[in-house]
């Protein structure tokens, strides 16, 4: 009996905090169910309205927290994108910074206690990635036309080998969605995971002396992987918006 009740509190499903669920009853997802995800990138949506809108209507000339904030984010990024992409790319700067904001914040509402982390989810990175990819291809053909071609062409390499190269430039071009998707999808659901994981040791009964050890320490995991959550969050955001800037430089200055 000992053994089996000891088998039920171990039995936890760290991936079930990602699975999808309408919000109004029922277990059939369709095109139009309203969702948890629906629901958690609306609060998204209206976090960054209250930031950006609410926070900074004063525009005080000594500004409050939250106004320091904003201005912090607006210039993080601006910066970023002019020193990565050029002074030329500042004229996506509102696109790129909205990626930025909506991911940043996506990544830290998740943090909150029954949050859901739409960022987790492949589809919603998918989206975002694939959307990067074809706003940079189209970008890079009508500013260069049948230039933006160079971008696979490594002319500084050995004439034998460019064609090589080339392939491989073709491959790693297509891939990059795939790779800007997955980067953030997976770093998201790992980390989350592993807090579950952790915090399923935490309430344990202490029956025998492994219970004392663990229960503990695996609070103690806990802090220290929310902690890094709480970095992770961060730098998630900041590597998908600079490679958005590296993809963009590409397509503006396709050159080898």
């Amino acid at each position: 009996m000992a053994t089996e009740a000891q088998s039920e509190g171990l039995a936890f499903h760290p991936m079930d905090q990602f699975i999808v669920k309408p919000l109004f009853g029922g277990e059939t997802v369709g095109m139009m169910t309203p969702t948890n995800v629906t629901l958690w990138m609306a609060l998204t949506i209206l976090a960054i309205t209250a930031l950006f809108v609410f926070g900074t209507r004063g525009r005080a000339i000594i500004p409050s927290r939250i106004q320091s904030i904003a201005e912090l984010a607006y210039g993080f990024v601006h910066k970023m994108v002019e020193d990565v992409a050029g002074k030329d790319a500042l004229k996506f700067f509102p696109y790129i910074f909205t990626l930025f904001c909506f991911i940043v914040f996506s990544n830290f509402l998740g943090l909150l206690p029954k949050a859901f982390t739409t960022t987790s989810h492949i589809a919603v990175t998918a989206v975002m990635a694939m959307a990067v990819f074809l706003t940079v291809t189209i970008v890079g053909f009508v500013k260069n036309g049948a230039g933006f071609l160079s971008l696979f062409w490594v002319s500084s390499a050995p004439l034998p080998l460019r064609p090589i190269l080339a392939l491989i430039e073709v491959i790693s071009y297509f891939v990059r969605p795939v790779s800007h998707s997955i980067r953030l999808a997976g770093n998201m659901m790992a980390g989350h995971a592993v807090i579950k994981v952790f915090a399923a040791f935490a309430p344990l009964i202490l029956i025998s002396g492994i219970g004392v050890a663990v229960t503990p320490l695996s609070i103690v995991a806990i802090t220290a992987m929310y902690g890094l959550e709480v970095l992770v969050a961060f730098i998630q955001a900041y590597v998908f918006t600079i490679l958005t800037c590296v993809y963009l430089k590409d397509a503006l200055h396709p050159h080898h």
